[in-house]
């Protein structure tokens, strides 16, 4: 009997000593996007040990990028522990135009039109730029290769020339300056594993402030311009997995900056960070929970030119176009999305959200975010024309309508989800 149990036992280490291996990995589907790349940044190569997990790993990290809409995978016998896995690519047309338009019901109005490329060369780079109109007109320009030099590092070099009309805001009265922002960014991309990234790297940009109307103050300048040096830490832990125009799991961004300027009237020294919390839930088949925290900090300096907006395309649909500004802030987006229609590539999304947040003065206590009065809650529902074979192709309409006090109300459309 010990004999047969000795026997028995030898051949079962035997047997689990003979690791599953992978034969050949093959990618099938695919045809702007190219295999090689595909198979540069999976960790499934031939003559590796097969591991589920490792797979599941690859599948969801795919369906991440803009190139591809879907991704499943197959696993063949073809020998004793030898195994073909197959990656099942289906892609996104990756040509795309956004355009975002925003309005309340003070009659502003302001537009964003561009062009991208998310799959330049097949290789999953980003190439384009836009066209903004908002009283002034501002352009920009940017290319994103995050596995320009291997799976793990990359690169990114964005231009832009920003003009917009700003609201400055001291001693209870408004201001409105011409503001102008030109930069060159240059960033270093690295992607630890499959859920950590970093980027880093230095902004150069010149601030250009330009008074043309409202209230004055002689320790308010009504010209400046400022050359500055932007160093920017970016940290992003993405747990999240997408089923066309459904996401669950959750996501954390964290976006450092420090600025050095030989200019005091705008800072010598400034640093400012915020960091964005997001969590998707799926509800049945068609049910899509989606929230957003946003939690900002900066040097709480008594400035009219404070960082963090109140703005109706960034951070609160419906509240208006940069109305108010602060040194902290606490923002929450909440909406429940629920698929109305759905046939082939087309899909009708219904949201209802709510939007609130709260900001500190320049020069103030951080009480102040929970303080009423800096209260802003706002309401509202939209829907979403989603082409689920075209990457981002999600034209959005949001209405909100403010319950706080002095509240607006107003139309914000956009290219993709709001968050």
């Amino acid at each position: 009997m010990k004999t047969l149990i000795a026997c028995l036992f030898l051949i079962t280490s035997f047997a689990f000593a003979q690791d599953a291996t992978v034969a050949e990995f093959k990618v099938q589907g695919n045809k702007k996007l190219r295999t090689s790349f595909v198979k540069k940044i999976s960790n499934i190569k031939a003559g590796v040990v097969l591991d589920s997990t490792v797979i599941a790993a690859d599948i969801k990290l795919l369906k991440r990028l803009p190139s591809i809409a879907n991704a499943n995978y197959e696993v063949l016998s073809v020998g004793a522990n030898a195994y073909d896995v197959i990656y099942t690519i289906e892609e996104n047309f990756t040509i795309i135009p956004s355009a975002n338009v925003y309005t309340t019901n003070d009659d502003e109005f302001a537009y964003r039109l561009g062009l991208f490329e998310f799959n330049l060369f097949g290789r999953n780079m980003t190439f384009g730029g836009f066209y903004q109109k908002d009283i002034y007109s501002s352009y920009a320009l940017k290319f994103r290769a995050p596995y320009l030099f291997s799976k793990q590092f990359g690169l990114a070099v964005n231009y832009q020339d920003l003009t917009t009309q700003e609201p400055v805001f001291f001693d209870n009265t408004t201001a409105n300056y011409k503001y102008n922002n030109e930069s060159t960014e240059v960033l270093g991309l690295f992607q630890l594993d499959y859920n950590n990234r970093f980027e880093l790297g230095l902004n150069f940009f010149t601030e250009d402030y330009e008074y043309k109307s409202g209230a004055t103050n002689p320790n308010v300048p009504q010209d400046l311009r400022v050359n500055k040096l932007l160093y920017k830490l970016i940290y992003e832990y993405n747990n999240l997995d997408y089923d066309f125009q459904y996401v669950e799991g959750f996501r954390s961004i964290l976006n450092f900056q420090h600025v050095t300027s030989k200019n005091e009237d705008l800072l010598p020294i400034f640093t400012i960070g915020w960091n964005d919390f997001q969590y998707f839930k799926r509800y049945g088949n068609k049910g899509n929970w989606a929230s957003r925290l946003r939690l900002g900090l900066s040097t709480n300096n008594d400035t009219p030119f404070a960082p963090f907006s109140v703005d109706n395309n960034l951070n609160v649909r419906g509240v208006g176009n940069s109305i108010d500004r602060g040194t902290a802030a606490v923002v929450v987006n909440t909406e429940y999305r629920h698929t109305l229609y759905e046939k082939g590539w087309f899909a009708l999304q219904g949201n209802a959200f709510v939007d609130a947040g709260s900001w500190r003065k320049p020069g103030g206590d951080l009480g102040e975010i929970v303080r009423f009065k800096s209260l802003r809650v706002y309401p509202g529902v939209g829907l979403r024309f989603i082409h689920k074979k075209i990457f981002n192709a999600i034209f959005r309409i949001d209405y909100g309508i403010g319950v706080s006090n002095n509240s607006t109300q107003g139309l914000v459309f956009g290219i993709g989800q709001y968050f």
